[in-house]
């Protein structure tokens, strides 16, 4: 092999890690944004004890089988 063929390994082998690098940062940077928006839906869900306290004591207690 001569010199000029070691260089091309040398360069596509370079280009083949920052290439990978690359990849890495936007997958990571996908899934923090994928976080952020999950969380965002989390906080968006209601408190539950706000909605409860609007209904009635005895609603959804029982539940009708002959309906």
């Amino acid at each position: 092999m001569d010199v000029t063929g070691i260089a091309s390994v040398a360069t596509e082998m370079a280009n083949f890690n920052t290439q990978q690098a690359v990849g890495m940062a936007v997958l990571k940077k996908a899934m923090d944004i994928n976080a952020a928006g999950a969380l965002a839906l989390i906080e968006a869900i209601p408190d539950n004890t706000q909605i409860a306290s609007n209904l009635p004591a005895n609603l959804g207690r029982n539940i009708n089988t002959t309906a």
